[in-house]
């Protein structure tokens, strides 16, 4: 993948591989058939670290590594999260909203030049159910991330036996890196 076919991108998918010890994740571009065409990226949660990190390469074989998002401090219920690209230059940050979260998840997400998004699930009812009922935490959600009240992306977690997710680009100004990480994070951080 280049950075330039990511970021042409209108809507991605995005899937969980079954690992036992570790979570992987596929990111897909569309095609205009609603089917999923070329990989775009492949995820990689880094085993047992002292801070969350997640790092996004080119494939499977973990060569070439893209961009990435790592926590600030240790275990902490509203870290922040860097993203970075392969560099290490900063793209942007996203952090999880903890007392808002309570009953419905919500993050905000800023990129430098553009503003702060607020990306909440749509549904209370499916927040709640999924927080108090463990046994319902395969249900799927909906983000939608705005910004001053104008949709940004959306996130859709689809039914089935493993996790996938369909998002939807709609302002063209935001960067793709950082909606992949937002969106990969969505799964790997929200039981957190």
């Amino acid at each position: 993948m280049t950075v330039d076919v990511l970021q042409s991108q209108q809507q991605l998918s995005i899937r969980q591989r079954i690992r036992l010890m570790v979570n992987q994740y596929e990111i897909h571009a569309v095609a205009p058939d609603g089917s999923e065409a070329g990989l775009l990226a492949f995820a990689q949660q880094k085993r047992m670290a002292f801070k969350e990190q997640v790092t996004l390469y080119t494939d499977d074989t973990k060569q070439v590594p893209v961009l990435g998002f790592k926590a600030r401090q240790r275990l902490d219920l509203g870290a922040t999260y860097d993203v970075t690209d392969a560099a290490g230059a900063p793209i942007g940050l996203f952090r999880k909203n903890f007392k808002a979260s309570l009953l419905r998840s919500t993050w905000h997400l800023e990129q430098p030049g553009f503003g702060e998004m607020v990306g909440q699930e749509t549904n209370q009812v499916v927040a709640i159910l999924r927080r108090f009922i463990e046994s319902l935490s395969w249900l799927p959600y909906h983000f939608d991330f705005v910004l001053d009240g104008r949709p940004v992306f959306s996130v859709v977690k689809k039914w089935g036996l493993r996790d996938r997710y369909i998002v939807t680009i709609h302002d063209p100004r935001v960067d793709r890196r950082l909606v992949a990480a937002m969106s990969v994070a969505l799964d790997a951080l929200q039981a957190r």
